[in-house]
């Protein structure tokens, strides 16, 4: 069926199709890897995150990550994280993906490397985090959004 003159088509993208752009969290709270890991778990709790990039200061682009987990066990390890600096246990070169990578191929990303957490950049370096969270409320989202036109909700 056409559409008629002058109105915008009725496109609708597959299921999973979305882009991590859609569902990632904005710009985020991000740590220097020098900076004691007190600062980062207060951080967190102040902004309800559970892991900050380390970005570079001059390209803005992600040199590490550290997560709510990476603070858990040096707590655990004894470590004080008055004097413990950020660089000490965060991931150094985290893998991170674009904006427009599939909400889908960010799930097989995190699936097989073990991740919680995505930092997603764009032209202009760091451009937000997306968590698992994010990643299967959208992936739940698709499969029972109804079809168009329809009315059945179909799965991937």
């Amino acid at each position: 069926m056409a559409d008629a003159p002058g109105q915008q088509p009725s496109f609708q993208p597959p299921p999973g199709s979305a882009t991590v752009a859609e569902v990632m969290q904005p710009p985020l709270t991000t740590v220097e890897q020098d900076d004691h890991v007190a600062a980062a778990a207060y951080l967190m709790k102040h902004a309800g995150a559970t892991a900050l990039v380390v970005v570079d200061e001059w390209t803005d682009q992600p040199l590490g990550i550290i997560t709510e987990a990476d603070i858990a066990h040096a707590v655990a390890d004894g470590k004080d994280l008055s004097s413990v600096r950020i660089h000490d246990l965060m991931t150094i070169r985290p893998t991170v993906i674009t904006t427009t990578t599939s909400v889908r191929d960010a799930a097989k990303t995190m699936a097989s490397g073990h991740f919680r957490h995505l930092p997603v950049v764009g032209d202009a370096g760091l451009a937000g985090m997306v968590d698992i969270v994010d990643v299967c409320r959208a992936l739940i989202d698709s499969v029972i959004s109804p079809q168009p036109g329809t009315g059945v909700a179909q799965p991937d």
